[in-house]
């Protein structure tokens, strides 16, 4: 279930951004590791595993797999 009240801090929208990079095009998107992210955004490590541990639990992100982080909702977001 997704947190619609939910506020991403500025780090977090740029978790997010990494994520949701490459949507508009035919190619796969919507997938990251943590040392993808940090390397796209310069966060440190620490902070680039709470980030996604917030997404998570919010509901916009969901952890397949050890190392492995999937865009699943922005409701701020129409469609």
């Amino acid at each position: 279930m997704v947190n619609e009240d939910y506020e991403p801090t500025e780090g977090e929208e740029k978790v997010l951004d990494v994520l949701k990079r490459g949507r508009e095009s035919s190619g796969p998107w919507g997938r990251a590791n943590p040392l993808y992210i940090r390397e796209q955004t310069g966060i440190e490590k620490g902070n680039v595993e709470y980030y996604l541990r917030q997404l998570s639990t919010a509901g916009w992100v969901r952890k397949l797999t050890s190392g492995l982080y999937e865009f699943k909702e922005d409701p701020r977001e129409d469609g």
